[in-house]
């Protein structure tokens, strides 16, 4: 079998940083900025974590696929900043939108909830590459059929904002 993408979805934060603010912390200008970079302004998390970032994502692209939280297998996180070791971000995911269903266990005579797996993949730039590629190994091994990839980072929380060679680059 191979799985196919029914849905897409994103977020960003509401805080927008130009570059001309970035200049008043490190000795830098617009100019500098998109002649190196192309960048213009970047999307800054304040409240937000990564697991808030990546469930408003998933929230929506479920929405946008009429796929329900409860028909969802597995959850992939690709991320380089979790908000924790453990809980791990896609059981933070899972936890905020509830995939789970009910099972019916017939040796217990008796009705259970069974939660979606998920685990994270730290990869850096092509995590969500990894991920995807898992999704479809599992999905061709027939272990699972509905799989959420999500990308997601807040590398605002781990930049050094006095360093003018790395704060220029990152958003969430």
């Amino acid at each position: 079998m191979t799985g196919r993408i029914c849905g897409t979805g994103s977020y960003v934060p509401a805080r927008i940083v130009e570059n001309d603010e970035l200049a008043n912390l490190v000795d830098t200008n617009d100019a500098w900025i998109r002649e190196r970079t192309g960048i213009a302004r970047r999307h800054l998390a304040e409240n937000e974590t990564t697991s808030y970032m990546a469930a408003e994502a998933a929230k929506r692209a479920l929405a946008q696929s009429d796929i329900p939280a409860e028909d969802v297998d597995l959850i992939l996180v690709a991320t380089s900043t979790p908000d924790h070791c453990f809980p791990n971000a896609a059981c933070m995911v899972q936890a905020a939108f509830g995939a789970e269903r009910a099972v019916a266990c017939e040796v217990q005579r008796e009705i259970h909830a069974e939660h979606a797996a998920g685990f994270d993949l730290n990869a850096a730039c092509s995590g969500f590459l990894f991920a995807l590629q898992t999704a479809q190994a599992y999905i061709q091994a027939g272990i699972y059929r509905t799989v959420l990839v999500i990308g997601v980072d807040s590398m605002s929380h781990m930049v050094d904002w006095s360093d003018r060679s790395t704060c220029i680059l990152f958003g969430d």
